[in-house]
């Protein structure tokens, strides 16, 4: 097989507003190295200090650098029909799809992480960064958070990976698509085989464990795989792998009873992520109740300080298409929901 081992250097930290500064590719055919490739690139844009200071490279060396656009067609040759091989193969692989397709290439390579084949071939460190891994390993990484001797030091942990590969991970990871090449890096797929194909509530957690996005599913198996199927190159996509470290859930008997429960854990929790349901004061709430005829009912009302609302909506319009998919979903009778009111299903007594 043919391998491209790639490393980049960048203005910050998701593809879709900012710049590739430095590339250094190494090819490897899984016994001996190809060739090299290694520029500076002028991205463009300025180079946040902060990253001059982790990088060394600043703004001056750049000035007379090829913008992406001029080496944009031997990158792509490089990379075409070969492997990609990076360090959180996700980050890299984000950066470069995304400024080839700016140029006019369209790149679609199988990939390979070597921090989840490291995992996996090498368990048992505390961690699994390219600096941290080297050191178990005693692998040599010379100028470190430059992409040529990031590469480099990949290239050298990836043969090690391959010669050391005696349960076939390698050959699991290329097969098909595999799905846990889109995972988030420090997400163990063990936890995704696991989850149940049930209604429920999910919890992604970050590093420390602390909850930072609460979902609800019909299929929390499928929903939560959903997540993570494209590699959207927008900030808070990028941001928000990069911080799913973890995933547990809460099963439940229905998708109703998994919407409630979200809605009462975003309110409890205030996950950092669940931004959408923060924005309003919400006016509007599904109540439901049981009227004097005996049946179990549900409406849309104004809220009502005294009464606890079932789920709230920022308008009416969004209650009612709620209501409506609720009753399509669940079979649920027009006549107690308040959207069919012929005379047969009125009730005398008054909710509120």
């Amino acid at each position: 097989m043919s391998y491209a081992i790639v490393d980049i250097e960048t203005t910050g930290g998701y593809a879709g507003a900012n710049g590739i500064t430095e590339i250094a590719i190494i090819l490897f055919d899984g016994s001996k190295t190809e060739g090299k490739f290694h520029t500076l690139i002028n991205p463009g844009i300025p180079v946040p200090r902060y990253i001059s200071s982790l990088t060394g490279i600043t703004n001056e060396m750049l000035y007379d650098q090829p913008s992406f656009e001029k080496v944009a067609g031997n990158i792509y040759n490089l990379l075409e029909g070969r492997i990609f091989v990076a360090h959180n193969v996700n980050f890299d692989y984000s950066f470069i799809k995304h400024h080839l397709a700016a140029c006019g290439y369209s790149l679609n390579s199988r990939k390979l992480c070597t921090v989840r084949l490291s995992r996996k071939i090498f368990p048992g460190y505390a961690r699994y960064n390219l600096g941290a891994i080297c050191r178990e390993l005693e692998i040599p990484l010379k100028n470190a958070h430059r992409a040529f001797g990031d590469a480099t030091a990949t290239a050298e942990l990836f043969e090690r990976l391959l010669n050391s590969d005696n349960d076939g991970h390698i050959a699991a990871m290329l097969k098909g698509k595999n799905r846990e090449q889109y995972l988030p890096m420090h997400v163990p797929v063990e936890q995704i085989d696991q989850l149940p194909s049930l209604p429920g509530v999910y919890y992604f957690h970050d590093r420390s464990g602390k909850i930072v996005y609460v979902g609800k599913a019909a299929n929390l198996q499928k929903r939560i795989k959903s997540h993570f199927s494209n590699n959207d190159v927008s900030r808070r996509k990028q941001d928000f792998i990069k911080t799913i470290c973890g995933v547990t859930h809460k099963v439940c008997g229905t998708e109703l009873m998994a919407l409630v429960l979200e809605n009462v854990e975003i309110r409890r929790l205030w996950p950092q992520y669940n931004r959408s349901q923060k924005r309003f004061s919400y006016t509007y709430g599904l109540y439901s109740f049981t009227a004097r005829n005996g049946y179990r009912m549900l409406a849309i009302e104004k809220k009502k300080n005294r009464l606890e609302p079932v789920y709230t909506f920022n308008n009416l319009q969004d209650g009612y298409c709620l209501l409506k998919k609720l009753v399509n979903t669940f079979s649920l009778h027009t006549g107690l929901c308040f959207i069919d009111t012929s005379k047969d299903w009125k009730v005398e007594e008054d909710p509120h």
